[in-house]
């Protein structure tokens, strides 16, 4: 199956912030959509980055609480790994299991069009698994 099942169910909104912000800001937001990441993009559909919940903590570990007066385009992941809507489910869960992120932005014609984390594939494999073990008991009771 590929991302675009997950973006169909799921749909394609993606809540995106300007890299001018501050990190304060930043935290409000995660805290306020209760999402762990956030596309940045200072043009609609263009990403230049992206900020976790991990990038936040990190940044005041290493800089104490001041750092959160600072922009987020300090912190940000500015090398974004993208995945089409014609890529494999499994394969983008390989790449963010093995890159070790959440969240991985979907882009077409190098637009953003939707993003898809972790828990949304996890819940797209449970319910697929789901159907699948459906189907066998169907079967079976038909044989």
């Amino acid at each position: 199956m590929t991302v675009a099942a997950i973006l169909n169910g799921k749909g394609r909104d993606v809540y995106t912030e300007p890299s001018t912000r501050s990190l304060n800001e930043i935290c409000s937001s995660l805290g306020g959509r209760r999402v762990g990441a956030i596309i940045l993009c200072n043009e609609p559909g263009i990403i230049v980055g992206v900020v976790s919940e991990r990038d936040v903590v990190k940044a005041i570990s290493l800089e104490g609480p001041d750092v959160l007066t600072q922009p987020v385009s300090e912190y940000m992941t500015k090398e974004v790994a993208v995945c089409g809507e014609g890529d494999s489910v499994n394969g983008v869960m390989a790449r963010m299991t093995e890159g070790r992120f959440r969240h991985m932005p979907v882009v077409e014609d190098g637009k953003l069009i939707g993003l898809v984390s972790i828990g949304d594939i996890v819940k797209y494999r449970i319910a697929q698994v789901e159907q699948e073990a459906k189907d066998m008991r169907n079967y079976i009771q038909a044989v």
